[in-house]
């Protein structure tokens, strides 16, 4: 992922970026503000999806639905899904004190993306985001989708296929922009892939999704 690139967006003005990946503790110019308006921006949007695919639903239904969606726990998913936490910006006792992996911490910067997104590009390019990362939890009644990893691993154990393989290939870069490959193999039917990513765990994904393409192709043939 290109340093000024986020969420499936590039960034014309890196400063908006910046600010959204900086933490309070670690300067006067932070994404607090951000956050303020990247809440509002997310639940519009949320709801606007909650709307469209819900038609049957009631005012209370869609309410609690926003509200699974939107909450601090769910955003940090989304948050560690897209390695946000390896992005900030965070004060010496944030940092020693695992901030970067806290709920409350990742949520907030997600929500500062968005905006920052927002005051980058505009409404639209805004609204595509939130649509393009939220769909699936929408259509699904707020119920997270499945990694690729786990629906490799669910694929074969429902079937008595064992286990995938996962060996690491290959690191490369310089220690703060490391890449990683990683080998996902399935033996029983010789399938393999390499997938490479900025972390061991962005790669194994990277690998299981090409992977399960393949898998799937040959169960139906």
């Amino acid at each position: 992922m290109a340093t000024d690139s986020i969420l499936g967006h590039r960034f014309a003005d890196r400063q908006f970026l910046d600010q959204a990946l900086t933490h309070r503790s670690a300067s006067h110019v932070n994404n607090e503000r951000l956050e303020f308006l990247g809440d509002a921006l997310l639940n519009l949007f949320v709801a606007e999806l909650v709307y469209e695919h819900h038609p049957r639903a009631d005012e209370g239904e869609m309410t609690r639905l926003r509200a699974a969606l939107v909450n601090g726990s769910a955003l940090a998913s989304i948050a560690r899904a897209h390695e946000i936490g390896d992005r900030l910006h965070l004060g010496g006792g944030e940092l020693k004190s695992g901030g970067f992996r806290r709920d409350s911490i990742l949520a907030d910067a997600f929500e500062a993306v968005i905006a920052a997104i927002y005051a980058d590009a505009g409404w639209v390019a805004c609204r595509d985001v939130v649509r393009r990362l939220f769909v699936e939890q929408v259509s699904a009644g707020g119920q997270t989708p499945k990694d690729a990893k786990t629906q490799l691993q669910e694929l074969l154990q429902g079937r008595s296929l064992g286990l995938p393989g996962y060996q690491l290939v290959e690191v490369s870069g310089e220690e703060h922009a490391r890449t990683f490959d990683v080998r996902c193999r399935v033996e029983k039917f010789d399938i393999q892939a390499i997938g490479g990513g900025s972390s061991r765990r962005s790669a194994e994904q990277a690998a299981a999704e090409q992977v399960l393409v393949e898998l799937k192709a040959k169960l139906n043939e």
